[in-house]
């Protein structure tokens, strides 16, 4: 499994609940790509006020198609304005699991 780790910046204020609202629509644009297994939006419980993200796919290459894709981009577009700098992205394979069955 691959894993994608995204730290996003400050989002601008109050555009907390447009970005969450876009969080939720890109989550249905991207759920559509081969090889994706999940998304997730994380908020941090102390320390850092900065949303970061979890997104899982089957491997690099599927995850790669989907990031350099058209909707990708489209997805990206709607996101931008919100945001107050880049996302620093951290990239992952899983070596070792467990899930509780």
């Amino acid at each position: 499994m691959f894993v994608n780790i995204v730290e996003f910046p400050q989002i601008k204020k109050g555009k907390d609940e447009e970005f969450r609202k876009w969080f939720v629509w890109s989550n249905t644009v991207y759920e559509k790509f081969e090889g994706f297994i999940s998304r997730r939006l994380l908020k941090p419980t102390r320390g850092k006020k900065n949303y970061a993200a979890i997104v899982e796919h089957e491997t690099q290459e599927t995850f790669m198609a989907m990031h350099l894709s058209e909707e990708r981009q489209k997805a990206w577009d709607k996101v931008e304005p919100l945001l107050d700098g880049s996302p620093t992205p951290n990239f992952y394979d899983v070596i070792i699991a467990s899930e509780k069955k």
